[in-house]
């Protein structure tokens, strides 16, 4: 059985030589929610399950100076289209546990930011996903982090910092918060504002607090609207961590929590709160540097802008108060896969198995308001 590992071929794509043609053999409309970028779709999956020689023809005309590496689901019928593949003449191997190993795959880089410290973001390429490590003289916090800790430990052993914190931005939505479970194993707080602790035993955290981490000053900044506990953290009057409130291209949409029933507000509540919460942030200087927990693409870290350059980009922040509530409260995109359930067990009001972890996370990041 021929396969390449999600990091490898995360590697392979990353490298200055092309890549392996990827091929995903799922239905089309499964691909055009969520796929790996660059990849090229040929919908044979029916073809493939129900009798594998009918997927030949279309299997045909591919380039055969590549290797090609097939994706589905979870990995399996992408196996037989490998052996239809090799069949063919072609130089072909599988995706192990397809778009759910895609989704399992984390990069990481120093973000270049000015102060006595380093920040690290790490990267969901599959997911969207962005969260960060925060290092000064020995000590480091880390922010939103997801379920799969061991690569904040491996972070941690590189820049050999120790832990003293772990903070999330808010009750995430598309996938499951590693926080708790990273502070737990360090014996160390985990913070969440407590609108959105709705079952935790978490660490409050409250406007305007100052939090240390070695020689760094991290405000605490309440900016609710995508939630009602969502904050963003000010590091040192150089960088901001913005969570789902401020995207480079968007704002955080505002329906999840009424939705998923953990939220007794209403829509356009939410859309006139996070308007005012955006505006303590753009008060800031233009040159901090945004750093969100979202980025729409595969992101590929560091993913960054600075103030500034995300009022010129982003339209959401020129609309005055009135088109901002109208817009984010009627123009409701589709809604990430699970997401009462995932909102309900980072909120603490569920528990889901940790085998059941990756499947309830499978899908498209789709936190943004547009």
């Amino acid at each position: 059985m021929q396969k390449l590992s999600p990091d490898a071929l995360s590697e392979q794509l990353r490298g200055d030589d092309e890549g392996p043609l990827v091929l995903d053999i799922r239905h089309e409309g499964e691909f055009e929610d969520w796929h790996i970028p660059g990849s090229v779709n040929v919908d044979v999956y029916d073809e493939l399950t129900a009798d594998p020689e009918r997927a030949k023809p279309a299997l045909s005309d591919l380039p055969d100076d590549t290797e090609i590496v097939t994706v589905c689901g979870e990995g399996v019928v992408s196996q037989t289209a490998s052996n239809v593949l090799r069949e063919l003449g072609y130089d072909a191997v599988t995706l192990t546990d397809g778009m759910n190993g895609w989704s399992r795959v984390h990069r990481h880089a120093e973000v270049p930011v000015d102060f006595d410290g380093t920040l690290v973001q790490v990267a969901r390429p599959g997911k969207g996903c962005l969260s960060h490590v925060l290092v000064s003289d020995g000590e480091a916090v880390v922010f939103d982090p997801s379920h799969y800790i061991d690569e904040y430990e491996a972070i941690l052993d590189e820049y050999n910092a120790e832990l003293v914190g772990v903070f999330d931005t808010h009750a995430h939505a598309d996938h499951v918060s590693g926080a708790a479970e990273l502070a737990d194993r360090h014996g160390v707080p985990y913070s969440l504002h407590p609108k959105d602790a709705l079952a935790l035993d978490a660490t409050p955290v409250v406007d305007g607090q100052i939090v240390t981490v070695g020689g760094l000053a991290v405000e605490v900044i309440h900016t609710p609207g995508h939630s009602e506990g969502s904050v963003s953290f000010g590091v040192d009057g150089a960088a901001l961590l913005t969570g789902d409130t401020l995207f480079h291209e968007s704002v955080g949409r505002v329906e999840l929590g009424v939705e998923a029933g953990i939220e007794d507000s209403d829509v356009e509540g939410n859309a006139a709160t996070l308007y005012e919460s955006l505006q303590r942030l753009l008060d800031r200087p233009d040159d901090v540097v945004v750093l969100p927990t979202h980025d729409p693409g595969s992101p590929e870290p560091p993913v960054t802008a600075t103030l500034g350059e995300v009022k010129n980009r982003n339209a959401d922040l020129g609309r005055d108060r009135e088109a901002f509530v109208e817009e984010l409260a009627s123009d409701i995109p589709d809604h990430p896969p699970n997401f009462e359930r995932v909102k309900r067990t980072n909120v603490g009001q569920e528990s889901v198995p940790v085998d059941e972890l990756a499947e309830l996370e499978l899908g498209p990041n789709n936190c943004a308001a547009e």
